[in-house]
């Protein structure tokens, strides 16, 4: 584990540190082999050197962003693209229940191609 994201998750809200680090958990277990970094002050997650996902936590959410996303459909009130088509984000509330095994599948999918 990178300490670097270590440090970007434990300085958050109580609420937002629980989330990230379940998130982290499931991301390692879902691909073994993940790379952690920090880029652009978020914690990103590579595989085979290509992006596969990226954690940003901010006021009042912590969003969960799925990259190579195109081919996955959106979930109302989930998993919607923001920026892109190929980027599809998760964003997270205090006190909403998280689907992690929902959200390890769609980065198995997407990053299945990496």
């Amino acid at each position: 584990m990178n300490a670097e994201v270590t440090e970007y998750i434990q300085k958050h809200e109580g609420w937002q540190v629980s989330i990230c680090e379940s998130l982290r958990n499931m991301i390692r277990k879902t691909i073994p082999s993940i790379e952690e970094r920090i880029q652009y002050g978020k914690p990103h997650f590579l595989k085979n050197g290509s992006y596969a996902c990226v954690i940003h936590v901010a006021k009042k959410k912590v969003s969960f962003m799925v990259f190579n996303a195109g081919g996955l459909d959106e979930i109302e009130g989930l998993f919607k693209s923001m920026s892109s088509p190929d980027r599809k984000t998760a964003t997270i509330t205090e006190g909403q229940e998280v689907d992690y095994p929902l959200l390890s599948n769609l980065l198995q999918q997407a990053s299945a191609s990496l």
